[in-house]
């Protein structure tokens, strides 16, 4: 009988609320720039919060649960590692595609308006924004933001299906991979929308003032909605004995 109060089951649910707050940090970490950056009027990527950071986490996901299933005794840093890298690759190939579609299709330079100079490069930005924007392209902060952000998304995905793998195994052999990774990639969004409203619509990276503003309410939400989360998956566990 699955409970609540078993010590293995408390520390699983614990790891879902941190799995799912890792998520939520991720998406501060992303350039999003919404429909201004697909206009070249704002840095990042012309998409949403959910979209992109659901996106990369789902690919990293994909990734995790390959190394799992070829190899179910591979220790969980291996499985983290995986989901990690799924994810940069992803959001590292959407950087780069942006880039040369800025930099060739529209013909701007990539500049932010938020910093003076680039925190990477030490390149100056100021000089190349256009004026009535908030830069354009993906600058090299942007874009070294993101990948950090995917690795936090990457392995936070990761690590909520390994928990849960390791919970419905036992119960339902055949189909413990599948609820796993549905319920992973429930917590995804859901984790994903939450820090949309505290961005409210573009953020460029942990360069953007927005990014120490808003993080920490959303990293505190995140993380009680994560953990009933975890409460929810024990509880499906239960009903399945």
């Amino acid at each position: 009988m699955v409970s609540l109060l078993d010590p293995t089951m408390l520390t699983n649910i614990f790891l879902i609320a941190i799995s799912g707050t890792l998520i939520c940090i991720a998406v501060h970490f992303i350039p999003v720039g919404g429909a201004p950056a697909a206009m070249a009027q704002a840095t990042g990527i012309g998409t949403g919060t959910v979209e992109l950071a659901a996106g990369s986490g789902l690919v990293g996901l994909l990734t995790a649960s390959h190394m799992y299933a070829g190899e179910p005794n591979a220790p969980v840093s291996l499985v983290l590692a995986a989901g990690a890298m799924g994810s940069m690759i992803m959001m590292a190939s959407v950087g780069i595609a942006c880039g040369i579609m800025y930099a060739y299709g529209v013909g701007v330079p990539f500049a932010s308006a938020q910093v003076k100079r680039d925190p990477i490069t030490g390149a100056r930005q100021d000089l190349y924004v256009s004026k009535g924007t908030q830069g354009h392209g993906v600058p090299t902060v942007c874009f070294v933001s993101g990948l950090i952000g995917a690795a936090l998304g990457g392995i936070g995905g990761a690590l909520i299906y390994y928990v849960l793998v390791g919970i419905y195994t036992p119960l339902i052999t055949t189909s413990a991979a599948a609820v796993a990774g549905v319920f992973t990639v429930a917590v995804f969004y859901v984790n994903s929308v939450i820090p949309s409203y505290g961005v409210a619509g573009t953020i460029e990276g942990f360069h953007d003032p927005k990014f120490r503003r808003v993080l920490p309410k959303d990293a505190v939400t995140s993380f009680v909605v994560s953990l009933l989360s975890g409460i929810i998956a024990v509880m499906i566990a239960g009903g399945m004995v």
